[in-house]
């Protein structure tokens, strides 16, 4: 039997399971931004959907900055050290860039 809740989170990412999971430093800024857009969301109910992204950017940011060598590949990436190229990565990274231009 697992932990887990009964009900997923109404917003579909707990704001408490995000801060617990991002290393301290990077806490200050999502209660900022999770902060402000509650706010928003309070005056404004369209801002719901600014809440939810606000919440899912942040939910993507805490998986990644919490992952196993991430300090040392931000700080391997700061020192132009070489890495995997993109293309090796990502499938169709040239189609997706060239989209976006």
């Amino acid at each position: 039997m697992s932990a887990q809740p009964a009900e997923p989170h109404p917003i579909g990412y707990d704001p408490d399971e995000i801060l617990a999971r991002l290393p301290e430093r990077y806490r200050p800024a999502f209660l900022a931004d999770y902060r402000a857009a509650m706010v928003a969301a309070a005056h404004e109910t369209w801002r719901w959907h600014d809440l939810t992204k606000t919440l899912r950017l942040w939910h993507l940011r805490s998986l990644t900055y919490s992952a196993s060598g991430y300090e040392q590949a931000r700080a391997d990436a700061a020192a132009g050290v070489p890495g995997v190229p993109v293309e090796q990565v990502i499938p169709e990274w040239a189609k997706l860039a060239s989209q976006a231009e």
